[in-house]
């Protein structure tokens, strides 16, 4: 009898045999998107964006929920980014509990996955613990995107934390492939939701044309 495993329990590894995928490690050629033709911000843009990373380095001094986490860093970018404007609308497809077990303790945690357009689909990491990374919703999130319908045109994913943030590609055909991005952090001196942004941009033209 073939063993069911639910989604939030798939190793990458598991998935990649389930779906015959293979991993590009040169992401260079296979993922432009994230690098080339991305659009310059402006200085509004911007200037939300600096808020956007000082309002999350406060509060992240305090326990942070995934609605918070929400609120202050993702609903700015999606907005910005154009997809609560016609014809994008986000969609609440998957809410994931998960449980990471170590040898001291075990991590509780919570993904919820947004799915944009058929095209994109972002996971929301909250962490009820220190210690629910992005790797560990990675899986999942690959798992949903290789159920779009749409084979045609390669399909994108987003995972983060609030902190971190990591973008995937997936292209169809007779083997899948996928490929992750840069990790972007707002610990760097640097504000890393200027490339997040210009990525989701991007998408986002791509998702209306």
């Amino acid at each position: 009898m073939t063993q069911v495993i639910p989604a939030h329990e798939l190793t990458l590894a598991q998935v990649e045999n389930q779906f015959n995928l293979r991993q590009v490690l040169d992401d260079s050629t296979f993922f432009p998107e994230a690098q080339d033709n991305l659009s310059e911000l402006n200085d509004l843009e911007k200037q939300t964006l600096d808020r956007v990373k000082t309002e999350f380095l406060y509060l992240n001094k305090y326990p942070m929920l995934a609605d918070l986490v929400k609120m202050v860093v993702l609903s700015p970018l999606l907005s910005l980014a154009g997809f609560y404007r016609p014809p994008l609308h986000p969609v609440l497809e998957k809410r994931v509990d998960v449980a990471i077990e170590t040898r001291e303790r075990t991590v509780w945690g919570r993904i919820d996955i947004l799915l944009l357009q058929q095209q994109l689909w972002v996971a929301v990491v909250e962490s009820k613990q220190a210690g629910l990374a992005l790797k560990d919703a990675t899986a999942q999130t690959l798992f949903y995107m290789m159920a779009n319908p749409n084979t045609e045109q390669p399909t994108f994913g987003l995972v983060t934390n609030g902190s971190h943030f990591m973008f995937i590609k997936v292209l169809f055909g007779e083997i899948p492939q996928y490929t992750f991005s840069t990790e972007f952090s707002l610990y760097r001196p640097e504000n890393e939701l200027y490339p997040v942004l210009q990525i989701l941009q991007r998408l986002a033209a791509l998702a209306t044309r």
